[in-house]
Protein backbone atom coordinates (compact mmCIF):
# COMPACT_ATOMS: atom_id res chain seq x y z
CA UNK A 1 0.00 0.00 0.00
CA UNK A 2 1.43 3.33 -0.98
CA UNK A 3 1.52 6.33 1.29
CA UNK A 4 -1.10 8.39 -0.60
CA UNK A 5 -3.71 5.64 -0.39
CA UNK A 6 -3.00 5.17 3.31
CA UNK A 7 -3.35 8.93 3.94
CA UNK A 8 -6.70 9.04 2.12
CA UNK A 9 -8.04 6.11 4.15
CA UNK A 10 -6.74 7.67 7.36
CA UNK A 11 -8.34 11.03 6.42
CA UNK A 12 -11.73 9.39 5.79
CA UNK A 13 -11.58 7.38 9.04
CA UNK A 14 -10.57 10.42 11.08
CA UNK A 15 -13.28 12.52 9.37
CA UNK A 16 -15.93 9.94 10.36
CA UNK A 17 -14.56 9.89 13.93
CA UNK A 18 -14.65 13.71 14.08
CA UNK A 19 -18.24 13.78 12.82
CA UNK A 20 -19.24 11.10 15.35
CA UNK A 21 -17.58 12.94 18.24
CA UNK A 22 -19.16 16.23 17.12
CA UNK A 23 -22.62 14.65 17.20
CA UNK A 24 -21.91 13.08 20.60
CA UNK A 25 -20.78 16.45 22.01
CA UNK A 26 -23.81 18.26 20.57
CA UNK A 27 -26.19 15.62 21.95
CA UNK A 28 -24.55 15.68 25.39
CA UNK A 29 -25.14 19.44 25.57
CA UNK A 30 -28.60 19.75 24.02
CA UNK A 31 -30.43 16.74 25.52
CA UNK A 32 -30.01 17.78 29.20
CA UNK A 33 -31.02 21.34 28.31
CA UNK A 34 -34.18 20.11 26.56
CA UNK A 35 -35.01 18.01 29.63
CA UNK A 36 -34.68 21.07 31.86
CA UNK A 37 -36.86 23.15 29.53
CA UNK A 38 -39.56 20.45 29.46
CA UNK A 39 -39.48 20.19 33.26
CA UNK A 40 -39.84 23.98 33.57
CA UNK A 41 -42.77 23.98 31.14
CA UNK A 42 -44.50 21.21 33.10
CA UNK A 43 -43.95 23.07 36.36
CA UNK A 44 -45.49 26.18 34.79
CA UNK A 45 -48.50 24.15 33.63
CA UNK A 46 -48.95 22.75 37.15
CA UNK A 47 -48.72 26.26 38.64
CA UNK A 48 -51.32 27.52 36.17
CA UNK A 49 -53.66 24.62 36.98
CA UNK A 50 -53.26 25.23 40.72
CA UNK A 51 -54.01 28.92 40.19
CA UNK A 52 -57.18 27.89 38.31
CA UNK A 53 -58.24 25.77 41.29
CA UNK A 54 -57.46 28.69 43.61
CA UNK A 55 -59.62 31.01 41.51
CA UNK A 56 -62.43 28.44 41.51
CA UNK A 57 -62.16 28.14 45.31
CA UNK A 58 -62.42 31.91 45.61
CA UNK A 59 -65.50 31.91 43.36
CA UNK A 60 -67.00 29.12 45.50
CA UNK A 61 -66.35 31.11 48.67
CA UNK A 62 -67.80 34.26 47.14
CA UNK A 63 -71.06 32.49 46.26
CA UNK A 64 -71.46 30.32 49.39
CA UNK A 65 -69.60 32.34 52.08
CA UNK A 66 -67.36 29.34 52.90
CA UNK A 67 -64.84 27.08 51.28
CA UNK A 68 -65.68 23.44 50.49
CA UNK A 69 -65.08 21.00 53.38
CA UNK A 70 -61.87 18.97 53.55
CA UNK A 71 -63.64 15.65 52.89
CA UNK A 72 -64.70 15.66 49.24
CA UNK A 73 -63.89 19.34 48.91
CA UNK A 74 -62.41 19.17 45.44
CA UNK A 75 -65.28 17.00 44.23
CA UNK A 76 -67.69 19.57 45.68
CA UNK A 77 -65.77 22.23 43.77
CA UNK A 78 -66.15 20.29 40.51
CA UNK A 79 -69.92 19.97 41.11
CA UNK A 80 -70.07 23.71 41.76
CA UNK A 81 -68.26 24.43 38.49
CA UNK A 82 -70.64 22.16 36.59
CA UNK A 83 -73.86 23.54 38.11
CA UNK A 84 -73.23 27.23 38.74
CA UNK A 85 -74.63 29.27 35.85
CA UNK A 86 -71.84 31.88 35.88
CA UNK A 87 -69.14 29.21 35.94
CA UNK A 88 -70.81 27.32 33.11
CA UNK A 89 -71.04 30.48 31.04
CA UNK A 90 -67.69 32.07 31.84
CA UNK A 91 -65.57 29.20 33.21
CA UNK A 92 -63.40 29.09 30.11
CA UNK A 93 -62.46 32.76 30.33
CA UNK A 94 -62.18 32.83 34.14
CA UNK A 95 -60.37 29.53 34.73
CA UNK A 96 -59.19 28.30 31.35
CA UNK A 97 -55.55 29.41 31.45
CA UNK A 98 -54.22 26.13 32.88
CA UNK A 99 -55.60 23.83 30.17
CA UNK A 100 -54.31 22.69 26.79
CA UNK A 101 -57.69 21.88 25.21
CA UNK A 102 -59.92 24.44 26.91
CA UNK A 103 -61.51 24.46 30.34
CA UNK A 104 -62.74 21.11 31.66
CA UNK A 105 -64.29 21.10 35.18
CA UNK A 106 -63.65 17.38 35.62
CA UNK A 107 -59.89 17.69 35.14
CA UNK A 108 -59.31 20.93 37.06
CA UNK A 109 -58.49 19.08 40.28
CA UNK A 110 -55.82 16.86 38.70
CA UNK A 111 -52.20 17.74 38.08
CA UNK A 112 -51.16 17.92 34.41
CA UNK A 113 -47.89 16.20 35.41
CA UNK A 114 -48.00 12.43 34.83
CA UNK A 115 -49.32 10.30 36.56
CA UNK A 116 -51.99 13.05 36.93
CA UNK A 117 -52.47 12.80 40.70
CA UNK A 118 -55.31 14.67 42.36
CA UNK A 119 -54.36 17.86 44.18
CA UNK A 120 -54.54 17.67 47.98
CA UNK A 121 -56.98 20.11 49.58
CA UNK A 122 -57.31 20.81 53.31
CA UNK A 123 -59.57 23.35 55.03
CA UNK A 124 -59.03 24.97 58.42
CA UNK A 125 -62.47 26.30 59.36
CA UNK A 126 -61.60 26.95 63.02
CA UNK A 127 -60.09 30.34 62.19
CA UNK A 128 -61.73 33.42 60.75
CA UNK A 129 -61.28 33.92 57.90
CA UNK A 130 -61.30 30.30 56.83
CA UNK A 131 -57.96 29.09 55.52
CA UNK A 132 -57.18 26.34 53.05
CA UNK A 133 -54.11 24.59 51.74
CA UNK A 134 -53.95 23.29 48.18
CA UNK A 135 -50.92 21.07 47.50
CA UNK A 136 -49.41 19.30 44.52
CA UNK A 137 -48.69 15.70 45.66
CA UNK A 138 -45.69 15.39 43.32
CA UNK A 139 -43.82 18.51 44.45
CA UNK A 140 -43.70 20.89 47.38
CA UNK A 141 -45.78 23.51 45.55
CA UNK A 142 -48.75 24.78 47.53
CA UNK A 143 -51.25 27.61 47.65
CA UNK A 144 -52.50 28.97 50.95
CA UNK A 145 -51.64 28.01 54.51
CA UNK A 146 -53.56 26.39 57.34
CA UNK A 147 -52.36 28.74 60.09
CA UNK A 148 -51.11 32.01 58.64
CA UNK A 149 -53.81 34.37 57.38
CA UNK A 150 -51.17 36.40 55.54
CA UNK A 151 -50.61 33.39 53.25
CA UNK A 152 -54.30 33.07 52.33
CA UNK A 153 -54.58 32.44 48.57
CA UNK A 154 -50.80 32.93 48.19
CA UNK A 155 -48.66 30.45 46.25
CA UNK A 156 -45.41 29.38 47.87
CA UNK A 157 -43.41 29.48 44.63
CA UNK A 158 -43.32 33.27 44.27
Amino acid sequence: MNIEKRNKILTVVLGVIIIGLTYWLYDSLVTPYQTVVKRQQMTERVHNRMMSVKDALIQFETRTDSFPPTQGGLDTLVQFLKTDSLMMAMGDSLLGYGFDNGFNPDSIIYSPRPPHNKFIYTLNDTLRPQLYLLEDPDTEDAIGHLERTTMRNAPNWN
